[in-house]
C-alpha cells in the first residue's frame, strides 16, 4: 500500500467516526452538549437554548436548558411533565447562602403565596444542599435534572459537579422551581429569553 492509498484509508476512517462525535455549542466560552440524557438509557433531551445570568453586571452562571421538543414557550417546559434539565455553569464564586437566597428570592416572584407553602418542606430541602455547600465555586456545574413519573426515584435531582446531592419530590415542586428562570419574573429576562432559544 503506497503512501497515498494509506491518506485515502486513514480520511475514510475518520469521516467514519465524525458521526459518533457529540457536537457542542458554546456560549460565554461554556462549552455545551447538543443532547443529554438524564438517566441511563433515558430519553434524550435536546439543548433548547443558553443564556447569561448576571447580577450588578457581574457574569454569574450561564444556564441552559434541555428539553424532549425544542420550544420557545415557556409554559410549555413548565407544564411539560417528561424529563427535562436545567444545567448552571458557574462563572464566578458566589457564597451558597446567596445562591439559596436567590433562589428562593425566584420562588415567592413566581408562584402563589399559597401553592408555595405547599411545598414548603421541599424549599427547605433545596436549601439545605447549598448550606451544606457553602460555596458554588466559578467552574461548578449544578444540574437540575426533573425525573418524571415513571422513572425510578422521580422527583428534582441536585448534582453537583457530578454528586448528587438530592432528589426532591413532586412535579409541582419542579414547576415552581423552574419558574425562577421561565417565569412571568424570571432571575434575569436575557437568560429566560436565551434559554428559550431566542
Amino acid at each position: 500500500m503506497n503512501k497515498y492509498e494509506l491518506k485515502q484509508l486513514l480520511m475514510i476512517f475518520i469521516l467514519a467516526l465524525l458521526p459518533l462525535a457529540v457536537p457542542a455549542a458554546e456560549f460565554e466560552g461554556v462549552k455545551l452538549p447538543d443532547s443529554v440524557r438524564v438517566t441511563d438509557g433515558g430519553t434524550e433531551l435536546v439543548l433548547n437554548g443558553a443564556g447569561l445570568r448576571t447580577r450588578f453586571m457581574f457574569r454569574v452562571y450561564v444556564g441552559a436548558l434541555y428539553v424532549q421538543k425544542k420550544t420557545s414557550s415557556a409554559s410549555a417546559v413548565i407544564n411539560d411533565a417528561g424529563a427535562k434539565r436545567v444545567e448552571l455553569h458557574m462563572l464566578r464564586d458566589v457564597p451558597a447562602d446567596q445562591f439559596a437566597d436567590a433562589l428562593e428570592d425566584g420562588l415567592k416572584n413566581n408562584n402563589a403565596v399559597d401553592a408555595l407553602a405547599k411545598l414548603d418542606a421541599q424549599v427547605k430541602q433545596l436549601r439545605a444542599v447549598f448550606d451544606a455547600v457553602k460555596i458554588a465555586k466559578r467552574g461548578d456545574v449544578i444540574l437540575i435534572d426533573y425525573l418524571p413519573g415513571s422513572v425510578p426515584g422521580s422527583g428534582t435531582r441536585i448534582t453537583i459537579n457530578g454528586a448528587v446531592k438530592t432528589t426532591i419530590a413532586g412535579e409541582d415542586f419542579n414547576r415552581a422551581l423552574l419558574r425562577v428562570w421561565l417565569g412571568d419574573k424570571p432571575a434575569d429576562n436575557d437568560l429566560k429569553k436565551g434559554m428559550l432559544g431566542g
